[in-house]
């Protein structure tokens, strides 16, 4: 079952969906709570010349950078995280959207980590691409994302807070 903005202000009074930090009414939409741009970003390094996907991490392969805003060349590519950590029951999981408004104009916000696992609690961590010709310029604070809350049929035995590998470093 899909919640609506009903079911969402209801789980949230209930303590089962949270956010930190808080957010505001007009976040919530029909179906959806939009999630804001946070300053931490990682982009390449410049120096790589391969990409060795069976034997290199993502960790050897980036670097760290927090600014208040951030230019996506053209066809480019940044890790940027939600600037809410976001926290759902054992028995609530979440989708990631882009929001439309930014896919018209060529952003992709996510490509393969658009799921939230029952039991989360973490910074949602976006994929973020530049589809088109053109630099990008993307500023911590956006409303980047959305993400749509879904009941399970029943409580996870293995929340993502305890035995997700990341999750307890976000």
């Amino acid at each position: 079952m899909i919640l609506t903005d009903r079911d969402i202000r209801e789980f949230m009074r209930l303590g089962k969906i949270r956010f930190e930090p808080g957010i505001s009414e007009d976040q919530i939409g029909p179906g959806s709570v939009d999630l804001t741009l946070s300053n931490r970003f990682w982009r390449l390094r410049a120096d790589l010349e391969l990409i060795d996907l069976s034997g290199m991490s993502f960790e050897d392969v980036s670097e760290e950078i927090i600014v208040d805003e951030i230019v996506i060349p053209p066809h480019g590519l940044v890790i940027g995280m939600t600037r809410e950590k976001v926290y759902v029951d054992d028995d609530v999981c979440g989708w990631i959207e882009g929001r439309s408004r930014y896919a018209r104009m060529g952003l992709a916000i996510h490509s393969a980590s658009g799921f939230i696992h029952p039991g989360s609690y973490n910074h949602q961590v976006l994929e973020i691409s530049n589809l088109t010709p053109y630099s990008m310029r993307l500023r911590a604070g956006m409303r980047i994302v959305q993400v749509v809350f879904q009941l399970a049929r029943s409580r996870s035995e293995k929340p993502y807070r305890r035995y997700g590998v990341l999750a307890r470093d976000q």
